[in-house]
């Protein structure tokens, strides 16, 4: 399925319904008082997370939501019936701007968790309800209120608890297709990912995680170049960060440097995520260039050399992730 992560949609709340004018008629009671109902309250717009939906693709296509207005009061001081709710599911990791003010409007994060983003109008008062001492056959209802109508944008952000970040090309997709179930598209060329995939990894009998294989980052992409923006939003969620760094580059920790630095630079508050470190492609060493990186340290943290072709050290590094994503809940 095709990835969409924004999008733009109008929502409208119900009207509620107008109140009612009518009098009493009864039998020998020629001149009865006031008895028009009120209004029925206009129906909300309620958005509602959903963790089996993992785009906004059907946004796309759909772009009006629109609640029940509420019916119109009757006789006999009968309320009016309220509108229907309009209930949109949406992708659990969705957060929903208002689209003129680019006010954050609600960050839905769990399953089934649901927000009131319009309120519907409030019903109108029948004749029955302006009758006094002074005023016995009014002659008059209000009506019902407008509903909240407006657009919003909707920006999905992955949820997962390990966001594996590296060049492009360094093996990410082919990781995450080994330590679960997920299929990326896999290539020996730069950008074979272009939408973040996410798979759920076991890690016992009854515990597993979510990691993220965000599509390959470059120099500069926190100011945009190439998908930069598009993907290092995905980042931001991930309890953990894996940096995957090709064991064969001439400068490993320039490379790391880099890639923290981009993410530094899109979000601050990424400087202190918690960390590991693994040099992936080891299958492509020397046994004398393995050794020489065997007690490698990048930015304090221990290094993991993996190599998801041979599944070396794969087992370890599932390991080391449970444990972080344990330690930093």
């Amino acid at each position: 399925m095709k990835f969409i992560d924004r999008a733009k949609i109008f929502i409208k709340s119900g009207d509620g319904g107008n109140g009612h004018v009518s009098f009493r008629k009864e039998k020998f009671v020629p001149m009865g008082g006031p008895d028009g109902g009120n209004g029925g309250k206009g129906g909300d717009l309620i958005l509602r997370g959903n963790e089996h939906l993992n785009t906004l693709l059907d946004f796309r296509y759909n772009r009006k939501f629109l609640a029940e207005n509420g019916i119109k009061g009757m006789k006999s001081r009968k309320t009016g019936k309220d509108g229907k709710a309009c209930i949109i599911q949406i992708p659990a990791g969705t957060q929903i701007f208002h689209a003129e003010s680019n006010e954050l409007l609600a960050d839905i994060t769990e399953h089934n968790e649901e927000v009131v983003i319009a309120k519907g109008g409030r019903g109108g008062k029948g004749n029955s309800e302006f009758a006094t001492a002074t005023r016995q056959a009014p002659r008059f209802a209000s009506e019902g209120k407008v509903g909240e109508g407006f657009e919003i944008s909707l920006e999905l952000k992955l949820l997962a608890n390990v966001g594996i970040v590296g060049f492009p090309n360094v093996g990410k997709s082919t990781l995450i297709s080994v330590i679960s179930s997920a299929k990326p598209k896999i290539a020996d060329y730069p950008f074979t990912t272009l939408v973040p995939n996410i798979g759920m990894v076991k890690a016992g009998e009854y515990e597993s995680f979510a990691v993220a294989d965000i599509p390959g980052l470059i120099q500069g992409a926190s100011k945009g170049k190439g998908l930069g923006h598009e993907f290092l939003r995905h980042v931001e969620r991930c309890q953990v960060l894996l940096f995957m760094l090709d064991s064969s580059s001439e400068d490993i920790e320039s490379d790391y440097n880099i890639l923290k630095n981009e993410l530094i630079s899109f979000n601050p508050d990424m400087a202190g995520k918690a960390k590991i470190m693994a040099l992936a492609k080891t299958d492509m060493l020397t046994p004398d260039d393995s050794e020489e990186l065997k007690n490698m340290k990048i930015d304090g943290v221990e290094t993991i050399l993996i190599s998801s072709v041979t599944k070396h050290n794969i087992e370890l590094l599932v390991k080391k992730m449970w444990q972080e994503v344990k330690s930093n809940k």
